[in-house]
């Protein structure tokens, strides 16, 4: 259960310091009165507006929805009896913490008409309350149109927020899942049948040492060229796990801006077919973290990668029509900029940053002549 001393500040957002005038306010407008019965039945509508209020946060079902239509009545009465508007704030703040859409709609729709109602009531009737604190019955009215809206709307954002975190947590359990499960297949059908084949040569070459030795060594010879075939195949199968691929990366960007709402334009003016496996491990982490920055911190609408390899370099350009990091040093501290620069620098690379009507992040990483080649078997 909620503590009542902190229902107000953490669901409106504003310090308690503020609320604890509304909590003095009605004693001042009802102690103005010279009617006796008129300060104890607004001291008792005080009362029990408080405890209704405090009542509608704990309660559940329709218990809600009762304590919030006893609050409207109160605040009814204290405005006609004694001017006080200020009631309706309270209320409105807490009818745009119902997650209920229907019962949402409808307890602001009927709020807003009373609080309308009594207002103009009090003005045509010409109550002098009212005439003297005008400007803060006008405020007070467009608190009422305003926070329930803003509220609901904020705990609709929190909510999908919370979900979407939900969704992304159980996505990443379930791509590690499945990466497991493509490592143990892989695994069984790289060394499963080979690990099979060395047993049974190694049981037969046993059997032929005495028979037939020089048959017996042609099978050990089959069995350590299997073994060698295997470790190649496994080392292979290591890298790749190991790797990044530019191709695969560029799918992951594409999705990533793609559900943010932002515009990929993609240049690639030659193919990306002879640089090393680290360079390009490197260059596809560094974007990564580059249209992650965009997505972040850019409030951009387009984004532009743009590939240009030359006979020595590959340069990588990701540009953003954003609000720009300016001199912002904190920025570039704080979003994995610095760890791009270690990572290039470990392969000789650079990182250059440019901000002028947008964000621009040079990326550039030596080429190597060709490929790694495949791993050679080793001389018998």
């Amino acid at each position: 259960m909620n503590k009542w001393h902190q229902i107000f500040q953490r669901n409106t957002g504003l310090s308690p310091y503020v609320w604890v005038v509304f909590y003095i306010l009605p004693f001042y407008f009802i102690f103005r009165s010279s009617s006796t019965w008129e300060v104890v039945s607004g001291i008792v509508m005080i009362i029990v507006f408080f405890v209704c209020y405090v009542l509608s946060f704990v309660s559940k079902g329709w218990l809600v929805y009762f304590w919030t239509s006893v609050q409207i009545g109160i605040s009814i009465a204290m405005t006609l009896i004694f001017g006080y508007v200020y009631f309706s704030l309270f209320l409105a703040f807490f009818i745009g913490n119902i997650h209920n859409r229907i019962a949402f709609f409808t307890l602001y729709t009927f709020h807003l008409v009373s609080t309308f109602a009594t207002i103009n009531y009090g003005f045509a009737s010409q109550n002098p309350v009212f005439i003297t604190q005008l400007p803060f019955v006008l405020v007070c009215l467009i608190g009422v149109i305003l926070l329930p809206v803003n509220t609901y709307n904020k705990n609709k954002q929190d909510k999908l927020e919370g979900q979407l975190e939900d969704a992304n947590k159980r996505i990443s359990e379930l791509v590690k899942l499945e990466e497991r499960q493509r490592i143990a297949r892989d695994l069984h059908d790289t060394l499963g049948q080979k690990l099979s084949l060395i047993g049974l040569k190694s049981d037969l070459a046993s059997k032929l040492v005495g028979k037939d030795p020089k048959k017996a060594v042609a099978e050990m010879n089959d069995v350590r060229q299997t073994a060698r075939s295997a470790l190649k195949e496994v080392r292979e199968m290591v890298t790749q796990m190991r790797g990044a691929r530019i191709e695969e990366e560029l799918f992951r960007v594409k999705q990533i801006l793609k559900a943010a709402e932002i515009e990929l334009v993609l240049k690639e003016e030659a193919p990306l077919d002879d640089i090393s496996l680290i360079s390009e491990n490197v260059v596809s982490m560094c974007l990564k973290e580059a249209v992650t920055n965009v997505v972040k911190h850019s409030a951009a609408t387009q984004c532009m990668i743009e590939f240009s390899p030359n006979r020595t370099d590959l340069t990588v350009k990701v540009m953003d029509n954003g609000v720009g990091i300016g001199s912002q040093m904190s920025f570039v501290r704080g979003n994995g900029l610095r760890g791009m620069k270690e990572r290039l620098e470990f392969v000789n690379g650079s990182l250059e940053i440019q901000s002028d009507e947008g964000t621009q992040v040079i990326i550039k990483v030596p080429k190597a002549s060709k490929r790694p080649v495949e791993e050679k078997e080793a001389e018998t």
